[in-house]
């Protein structure tokens, strides 16, 4: 038996050069007790906690291999809800950074989420049109909510009653009772897709934005008392039954549908949407999002555009002195044209609840943006751009003066554009990272930006020898010669007439050899020169042109052979065209890719040289006599770039696909898959030792990845990939028997953690069932002996668990499922486990262990499986014991509790009369007062 070839695994290092993604927007969170200095943004599959007045980034809530796509802070600021392009949802502890809850109900990417104003719930929309309700303190999902047609892109709770409004791009905008899960009111007036809405003036005024270049304001109201003359809904007639109660199934059925009938008429009169009219709005394109501050007076919202328009809210007491006003100027007018004083009527024009304040341009397009009002005149906006920037500055809301002050900007960690060229330097210390307008040199250990350097529209760079020197080709023509000490431009030399696609080092590291769109390959050769604008007392580096070659195509790519012998030149024909580099003299031709090579590399030993082309297909051929090898589909996409590690004949590429693999040349096999950017892959590079690599994408991300002593078995691998594909599959939503109501579902989603969590559960009740055996067969012969036998050991598994009794076992296997598990998995519970588990809940009932826990899954075990339930004669004495001691428990824990309660609210009166002190809430406020007295002392001191 041979010998099996050993790899090592890489694995992520690090992600760097992101300070917010174009996906997620921005919030203001609570950081360490501090408000209004932190913001959460997401980045790729993590979200960063950045401090704006430092420029650092504080935290780090870490993700997994999806991209954030929504964020929603709670009230008080101190957690952070994550949304995610798979669908799930992560509430993170901001004080501690660490995971505290996790959802998983949606299908797709979570578009949008808001808390109530307690905290304790949380409503999701995403794109595969569903709304699901979560319930915060119990850690489950309340119910999902079906009714949208389009992408969900707006959910928020109100206040003064229990409704949700929800928006979509099906132009709908509805109403949902949440004690009845059902749509009571859907407005229809809008023409095109929903973007966002904001609710304001105490939950008076709705403010809607579309595709239409206006703003739209609806007028909310709450009746209480019903109209005599409104006709009645009739009440159905149920048959009388042979029941205990006097009804039959039927006429149950038919009282509940009678309930359900008045509670929808109710809540229709109850609350009525009327529309006032349109603002027209001065930005372009769509309406991408409106946010208003804490107090509901200013409101921002901005398009597709650079710029973030402001409005002031009008409240009841502005909106009376301007009606009186105009009724004033109104009856002058009636007066002067001797007209009727008392027939005058003004009403208050929709331009007038919303007075347009300013307009603030920012330094790109505005993704998202949050305001804050720090007093009545001032208000502080940070906004994350599109274009990998954090800008924050303070407005003054005053009628002269509305020009936005103290701007600041957090572009140092990042591109602004896509980085399209990394390289390492020989030390593998440093990487180069160069993009349209800029190149950065960061350092490999820490990831932090060590210089910024301001170039052309680069395509390739490099590392001059001894790495105080870098040099990038551009898109104009250019090789462009940086210090990196000083960060200035040395020399800037027009090299070609197109665009430099490409710069290889030669293997001696004299000189370099460039090839560019004007079809030419031009060879450079480094030389000192005495330049007295650079230095008087030393000399700087430059490029001198030696010699060109000249090809039929366009040149995309040119690589050096390792031994400075061959030169290797993919061209625009989709050929490569291997020259003698002393002679420069025709040696071989590659063909066979049907698209042009785009990549290519030689590898050490120069006996295989590898080509990647935009057919997605990566060809291995021989140096020698330039025979193919293997051909291999290596991406689903273009293939962008391609390197060989160092004194080995495996190489990595990246393509469009966004994935980065590892290859064997000798076994032609796919070692590994580097999965972690959302977007194409542009470049990457290796270092000289073999143990980094650093890739480049369209998200904006650098990433390294590191070598590790993990030995890497590819046999391990496939049945990983294998295993990945049915994860995949498994994800579907449950099916209830029986369900017949479209509108509102449960709010979970089967999983491959739930389905785990089934399987684990049903070997619990196995385990049980055997465990009781061996018991129930000891006392038998112990009775048979008339003695005491030595007792059977326990089971393996109880005594991991630490627990004594099999009963005790299977609840402990109920506690380990999460909470927002807990129903999706017990659903996917066949029945015969399902009787099995009844009575152990009732014993469980019965001896008040954990009451809440077991009384949450025998509701849900009863809702489901009603029919099988009741249909089954075994389960009658179980039902019947379960519903004696559940009322009986449920009574006791009640009044346990309501004691206990009462105890507390006579100790805190107690202290309170002590104290002379409202506990709670009069403390804090005359803290809160006590806190912004001395703030205004300090300003007028500080004036004085």
């Amino acid at each position: 038996m041979g010998l099996t070839k050993q790899y090592r695994r890489y694995e992520a290092a690090g992600l760097f050069g992101v300070v917010g993604g174009s996906w997620a927007g921005v919030k203001q969170v609570s950081y360490r007790g501090i408000h209004g200095k932190y913001v959460a943004v997401g980045a790729c599959e993590h979200t960063f906690i950045w401090d704006l007045r430092t420029g650092e980034k504080v935290l780090t809530l870490e993700g997994e291999k999806h991209q954030v796509s929504c964020l929603s802070a709670s009230p008080d600021c101190k957690h952070l809800a994550v949304g995610y392009s798979d669908g799930s949802i992560r509430i993170f502890n901001l004080s501690t950074g660490e995971l505290a809850i996790t959802f998983s109900g949606h299908k797709s990417a979570v578009t949008t989420m808001n808390y109530d104003h307690q905290g304790m719930r949380l409503v999701s929309g995403a794109m595969d049109t569903e709304v699901i309700v979560w319930d915060i303190v119990n850690e489950a999902g309340l119910y999902r909510l079906r009714g949208h047609k389009g992408v969900v892109t707006q959910a928020k709770f109100l206040k003064t009653c229990d409704v949700l409004i929800t928006s979509s791009k099906d132009t709908y905008i509805k109403f949902w009772d949440l004690e009845t899960q059902h749509c009571f009111k859907t407005l229809v007036g809008h023409n095109t897709e929903v973007w966002d809405f904001i609710v304001c003036r105490d939950e008076s005024l709705l403010i809607t934005g579309s595709t239409e270049m206006a703003i739209s304001l609806w007028k909310l109201s709450y009746d209480t008392v019903r109209n005599e003359d409104e006709p009645v809904a009739k009440k159905m007639k149920t048959d009388e039954g042979d029941g205990e109660d006097g009804e039959d199934d039927d006429g149950s059925v038919s009282f509940i549908v009678y309930l359900l009938t008045l509670i929808q008429f109710d809540l229709q009169n109850i609350l009525q949407c009327e529309r006032l009219g349109a603002v027209p709005r001065h930005g372009k394109g769509r309406l991408v999002s409106m946010e208003t501050d804490s107090a509901g007076t200013l409101l921002g919202l901005h398009g597709n555009d650079t710029s973030i328009e402001f409005y002031k809210i009008l409240n009841d007491d502005e909106l009376k002195k301007l009606r009186k006003k105009m009724e004033k100027k109104a009856k002058r007018k009636a007066r002067e044209a001797s007209e009727d004083e008392s027939r005058v009527d003004v009403a208050v024009a929709p331009e007038n609840i919303l007075r347009r304040l300013t307009s603030v341009r920012m330094a790109g397009k505005v993704r998202s943006f949050q305001c804050l009002l720090e007093d009545n005149t001032t208000a502080r906006v940070v906004s994350l751009l599109t274009n990998n920037v954090l800008q924050s500055c303070t407005i003054d809301l005053s009628e002269k003066n509305c020009e936005p002050t103290a701007v600041s900007k957090l572009n140092q960690p990042g591109h602004r554009t896509d980085v399209r060229t990394v390289c390492f330097s020989s030390d593998n210390t440093a990487i180069l990272s160069a993009s349209s307008d800029s190149a950065r040199v960061w350092n490999r250990d820490t990831l932090q930006c060590i210089r910024s350097l301001t170039c052309e529209y680069a395509l390739c760079s490099l590392f001059t020898p001894g790495d105080r020197h870098i040099v990038i080709g551009t898109k104009s023509g250019k090789l462009q010669i940086f210090d990196i000490a000083s960060g200035t431009l040395l020399e800037a030399i027009d090299a070609h007439s197109g665009s430099v696609w490409s710069v290889c080092l030669s293997p001696d590291k004299r000189s370099i050899v460039s090839g560019s769109a004007d079809k030419e390959v031009k060879f450079w050769d480094f030389e000192l020169i005495t330049d007295a604008d650079f230095s008087t007392t030393c000399k700087r580096l430059t490029l001198v042109h030696t010699r060109t070659l000249q090809m039929s195509e366009d040149v995309l790519s040119v690589k050096f052979g390792c031994d400075g012998k061959f030169l290797a030149v993919a061209l625009l024909d989709n050929t490569v065209k291997v020259f003698f580099v002393d002679t420069l003299k025709f040696f071989l031709s590659l063909y066979g890719h049907k698209l042009p090579v785009l990549c290519m590399d030689i590898c050490t030993d120069g006996s295989l040289i590898a080509t990647g082309s935009a057919d997605r297909n990566v060809k291995i051929w021989g140096m020698d006599f330039g025979d193919c090898h293997r051909s291999l589909f290596a991406h689903d996409d273009s293939v962008m770039c391609l390197q060989f590690v160092p004194k080995t004949h495996m190489f990595f590429t990246g393509g469009k696909d966004g994935k980065i693999k590892q290859w064997d040349a000798d076994t032609f096999q796919q070692i590994q898959m580097l999965e972690g950017h959302h977007a194409e892959v542009w470049s990457l590079a290796i270092s000289t030792s073999g143990n980094f690599v650093v890739s480049a994408a369209h998200d904006k991300s650098l990433r390294l990845w590191e070598k590790t002593m993990e030995p890497l078995v590819l046999d391990e691998e496939k049945e990983m990939e294998r295993e990945k594909e049915m994860e995949e599959n498994v994800g579907e939503q449950a099916v209830v028997a029986g369900e017949t109501n479209k509108e509102t579902d449960i709010a979970g989603k089967k999983t491959p953690e739930t389905v785990k969590a089934t399987e684990r559960l049903m070997e619990a009740l196995e385990v049980y069932e055997e465990e009781m055996t061996k018991l129930r067969i000891y006392e038998e012969d112990c009775l048979a002996a008339k003695k005491e036998l030595k007792k059977p050991g326990l089971h393996p598994l109880l005594q991991a668990f630490g627990v004594t009794t099999p009963s005790m076992y299977v609840l402990e296997v109920i506690k380990r499922i999460r909470s927002s598990e807990l129903e999706s998995s017990l659903l996917v519970m066949p029945f015969s486990y399902v009787t099995r588990l009844l009575p152990l809940l009732e014993e469980f009932v019965r001896l008040k262990n954990a009451t809440e826990l077991t009384c949450r899954c025998l509701l849900f075990l009863l809702k489901i499986h009603q029919g099988q339930v009741t249909c089954s004669s075994d389960l009658l004495p179980v039902i019947d014991a379960l519903r004696k001691s559940t009322t009986k428990t449920v009574s006791k824990t009640k009044d346990g509790i309501g004691f206990n309660l009462s105890g507390l609210r006579f100790l805190q009166q107690m202290l309170e009369e002590k104290d002379e002190v409202m506990m709670f809430v009069d403390a804090t406020n005359r803290m809160a007062q006590k806190k912004k007295k001395t703030k205004k002392r300090a300003i007028l001191s500080i004036r004085t």
